[in-house]
């Protein structure tokens, strides 16, 4: 651990430890339009509602048995809409997917058709790793992504 000066709100130089310990990935929050047209989907990939939708922004709380948790807030205004950061001209600063691990992405693939879902894009990376992107039904880009074997 490193021991570095940083400055507070008053301008005063205070210790702190870096880096700032992080245990893990906590959860993914996705902005979705309707709950249940999301839930068709990520039922797909093995994920389960455990609760909501709750809070003032509705949240449904979504978990998947390898302890990742998806957070689908629900204030999307509109069924259709471009993904701003996927499918706009200007590209701007941002979360442009997530990646999740599947030991068969040609499998996965399949299954996501069969359920009439559309793979985009199927990529073969230079490190033998294999990844199958997706879209949700809002627009939200999924890479499952298979290691190299």
């Amino acid at each position: 651990m490193t021991i570095a000066w940083a400055f507070d709100a008053t301008n005063h130089a205070v210790a702190s430890a870096l880096p700032i310990p992080i245990a893990g990935l906590a959860h993914i929050g996705l902005r979705v339009h309707d709950l249940e047209r999301s839930l068709s989907f990520y039922r797909l990939l093995g994920f389960e509602k455990t609760l909501g939708p709750i809070g003032p922004e509705p949240v449904a709380i979504l978990v998947h048995r390898s302890g990742l948790e998806l957070n689908l807030v629900l204030n999307a205004p509109l069924a259709s809409t471009p993904n701003v950061l996927m499918d706009v001209p200007v590209k701007a600063p941002g979360f442009t997917h997530i990646a999740l691990e599947c030991p068969d992405v040609a499998a996965a693939a399949a299954v996501i058709e069969a359920a009439g879902f559309t793979v985009r894009d199927t990529v073969e990376f230079p490190t033998g790793a294999k990844g199958v992107f997706v879209r949700d039904p809002d627009g939200n880009v999924i890479e499952l992504h298979q290691p190299k074997t």
